[in-house]
């Protein structure tokens, strides 16, 4: 699709007219018929707007004409689904939601990002040694990486990242182990839905949000697993089947 037709569609799917529309990105109703007629394209200021109002990215509403990377692991930015956001919730289409949260980068150590990511590339033409192989081979080329001294907040993430361990492992919580590290979760992929005692199920994750969060195996064996998930505001740990089904809540508790 061209631009012409994604800012129509877009318009036309959120219910606003154009004058509503031109009101809200701050242009004339002129300017978003001249759009939407294939005449003019938005200027970049505007894009970021657009952007913002529709919550899709730039490289979107320009009709994808870019192969968007995560510029710290490297993945492929196919859906803005997986895009990250800033701290203000614009869309941030330099890195994927795993690698970068809320204003915040989730990694600071090279090496932590090859152990995360190699697992969940092996295939059957894929060994994890290769798939090790081939990322210590490419990040170094990425601009986070290279940029790393200008872009990284000092280790203030992975001391953030330290304290909630030390938090976690202080509720001493009986059969759980002691957690060595947190990873980054996206909330569609772990929002669970908890059964209440009414009878009634929720779910407290905001899909859209990135945490920090890890599986670990009960010290009691079964199969049973615990899940600790936590950010700036809250520490929850739940235990589940392997398949992630039958949740149960074990603590919720606000920081």
């Amino acid at each position: 699709m061209e631009t012409r037709e994604i800012i129509l569609e877009l318009r036309t799917q959120k219910g606003l007219s154009q004058e509503e529309l031109a009101e809200k990105v701050m242009v004339t109703r002129q300017a978003v018929s001249r759009w939407e007629n294939g005449e003019t394209i938005p200027n970049t200021e505007t894009l970021k707007l657009l952007s913002k109002e529709f919550d899709v990215s730039i490289n979107t509403l320009l009709g994808a004409p870019r192969q968007l990377i995560c510029q710290c692991c490297g993945m492929p930015l196919e859906d803005d689904a997986i895009i990250s956001r800033d701290s203000d919730g614009s869309l941030n289409e330099d890195y994927c939601k795993w690698c970068y949260a809320d204003g915040n980068y989730t990694y600071s150590d090279m090496d932590d990002l090859i152990d995360v990511c190699a697992k969940n590339m092996v295939n059957e033409n894929f060994t994890e040694e290769q798939a090790r192989a081939y990322m210590k081979e490419m990040l170094p080329k990425l601009d986070y990486w290279k940029r790393y001294d200008e872009l990284s907040d000092n280790g203030q993430f992975e001391e953030f990242k330290n304290q909630l361990i030390t938090e976690i492992n202080e509720l001493h919580i009986e059969g759980m182990p002691k957690v060595e590290k947190l990873n980054a979760l996206v909330g569609r992929d772990i929002n669970l839905e908890y059964p209440l005692p009414n009878g009634m199920r929720v779910k407290f994750l905001d899909n859209q949000k990135t945490y920090l969060g890890n599986q670990l195996e009960c010290e009691f064996g079964g199969e049973r697993y615990f899940g600790v998930l936590a950010s700036m505001d809250f520490v929850m740990v739940c235990t589940y089947d392997a398949d992630l089904t039958n949740p149960e809540l074990i603590l919720y508790k606000k920081r």
